[in-house]
C-alpha cells in the first residue's frame, strides 16, 4: 500500500501594518494629539504646529522622512535650547 500525500500547508498570514501616526503630544503645554505635522515633499520642508498653544517648528526633511522624524527633530531641539 502507498503512502498518503501529505497536505500542503496554508500560506502564513500576512501581518497588517499599522499606518505611523501623525498627531503628537505637545512638548510645551503636554496636550495629547494636538500637534500636527505636514511634510511638503516639493520644498522638502516638514512643518509641525500646536493647536494648542500655537507653537511650530519647520525643519528640512528627505525623500525618506516621516511625521515622527519631524516630531523627533522637535524634541531634539527643544532639548538643544534647554542645555
Amino acid at each position: 500500500m502507498g503512502r498518503r500525500k501529505k497536505a500542503s500547508k496554508p500560506p502564513p498570514k500576512r501581518k497588517i501594518l499599522e499606518p505611523l501616526d501623525t498627531m503628537f503630544n505637545c512638548p510645551f503645554c503636554n496636550h495629547e494629539k494636538s500637534c500636527d505635522v505636514k511634510l511638503d515633499r516639493t520644498r522638502n520642508t516638514g512643518f509641525i504646529t500646536c493647536r494648542v498653544c500655537l507653537e511650530d517648528f519647520q525643519t528640512a526633511i528627505t525623500y525618506l522622512s516621516e511625521a515622527i522624524d519631524v516630531y523627533s527633530d522637535w524634541i531634539d531641539a527643544c532639548e538643544n535650547a534647554n542645555n
